[in-house]
């Protein structure tokens, strides 16, 4: 992976989102309009946290977000998100 020009702040965390499915278990390609967005992915970046609360989350971690949560960026080619820390549901 490249490095990333992007340093979040305060308790945001920037996530590499998985790739969605493409195909069902039994084999029907599903259409982009159908696809659902992914709900898990990989943490690249993070802030240095608040002095209240220190993040919980790493780099490298597989993480669990809601399905509407952060916000969609676009840096170096790559779809990533951006989002606050409390909007992690689950490291897996």
């Amino acid at each position: 992976m490249s490095k990333l020009n992007i340093t979040p702040l305060a308790d945001r965390v920037v996530i590499e989102p998985t790739e969605a499915e493409t195909q069902t278990a039994s084999g029907i390609y599903i259409p982009d309009s159908a696809k659902e967005k992914p709900q898990q992915g990989k943490v690249v970046a993070v802030g240095k946290g608040n002095a209240d609360q220190p993040l919980t989350v790493k780099v490298g971690d597989t993480v669990l977000y809601g399905k509407f949560s952060g916000t969609d960026l676009n840096i170096n080619g790559k779809d990533l998100l951006i989002m606050s820390e409390n909007e992690i549901l689950a490291i897996i």
